[in-house]
């Protein structure tokens, strides 16, 4: 696959200006501009690839068909799949991509941790049958199982779901990646809750009295494997406060980096105007590469794909520098 044309390394599109600055304000009282829609968006061409999408194989809502036959429709120049802990919805991906001519990035999002700091990273264009990446992805997969199966046998005295309401909203069996939006989607297809949001906010929040934390890997654990499989490591939201009350230091980025970390992601919703500031910073500094996404879940969040992007001249270097899949 070639990607050709010039780059943008600011490539984003929508609302990035509206974000409130003071990070106390930011914090607690950051919402998205809801007013922006796909109406919008479909009737001018988006310059740029959207680098973090996820499917039905994880926790989105929509198939990775529909995934692609979006993006096509919203001109955006090229997607990534980009699941939880998973490479079960590549095939699917790259079927659907075949049929509508559009280029794609195969990547995962990667649960991790760091002296107590949730890290997610995106891996992208790595081997799918590398002994580290398939050995971890089994060891986290049966984590999130039994952490998940922890929960809701915690809040079944309280709420009226099972662990087989859960697993009925998972699309592909065992091939899912299930976790809390699984529990969500139990709670609402209950009557309990109109929205994911909401069960999220409530029951199933970090903060509320079921809520159990998955054993992750350590960053740089992660970082090796993806590194052992061919493929380009990418930090996730890193400065998002929604997700992590502390934040990821400097020195534990720069740490990364010499670790063999490739890149951050920038451009995500949840990085406020200064972080991304401290962020492009370090990136420059380090030479790491500077990527954009929309975290998009179909209906399961409100991010809408394609509200932030990555650049073409980013897209070559991850493929230059990944597995040849």
């Amino acid at each position: 696959m070639t990607v050709n044309g010039n780059d943008n390394e600011s490539t984003k599109k929508h609302c990035c200006e509206s974000i409130n600055d003071n990070e106390c304000d930011y914090k607690n009282t950051f919402s998205y501009n809801t007013s922006l829609h796909y109406d919008s968006l479909i009737h001018s061409h988006i310059s740029g690839w959207d680098l973090h999408c996820h499917t039905t194989y994880s926790d989105g809502t929509k198939t990775p068909q529909d995934l692609i036959k979006i993006a096509k429709k919203l001109n955006i120049e090229g997607v990534a799949i980009t699941d939880h802990d998973t490479t079960s919805g590549w095939d699917d991906f790259q079927k659907a991509a075949s049929k509508e001519n559009m280029p794609v990035l195969y990547g995962s999002e990667i649960t991790a941790e760091d002296h107590g700091i949730s890290v997610h990273m995106l891996a992208y264009q790595y081997n799918p049958e590398d002994n580290l990446v398939t050995k971890m992805f089994a060891t986290t997969r049966k984590r999130r199982i039994d952490r998940t199966r922890a929960m809701v046998e915690r809040m079944s005295k309280d709420y009226p779901i099972t662990w087989e309401d859960v697993l009925a909203q998972a699309s592909y069996g065992e091939l899912t990646t299930i976790g809390r939006p699984h529990i969500a989607d139990a709670l609402v297809a209950a009557g309990i809750f109109e929205t994911r949001s909401q069960a999220f906010a409530g029951p199933i929040s970090p903060h509320g009295p079921y809520y159990i934390p998955t054993p992750s890997p350590n960053v740089y654990e992660v970082i090796e494997a993806v590194k052992h499989a061919g493929g380009v490591s990418v930090i996730a939201h890193p400065a998002d406060y929604s997700r992590n009350s502390i934040l990821l230091s400097d020195d534990q980025i720069i740490s990364y980096a010499h670790s063999g970390l490739n890149g951050l992601e920038v451009y995500h919703r949840g990085n406020s105007l200064t972080q991304r500031q401290r962020l492009l910073k370090i990136a420059k500094d380090y030479n790491l590469l500077i990527t954009g996404g929309s975290d998009w879940h179909g209906d399961g969040k409100p991010n809408l794909l394609g509200e932030e992007l990555t650049g073409r001249e980013t897209v070559n270097k991850i493929l230059k520098l990944g597995y040849k899949l």
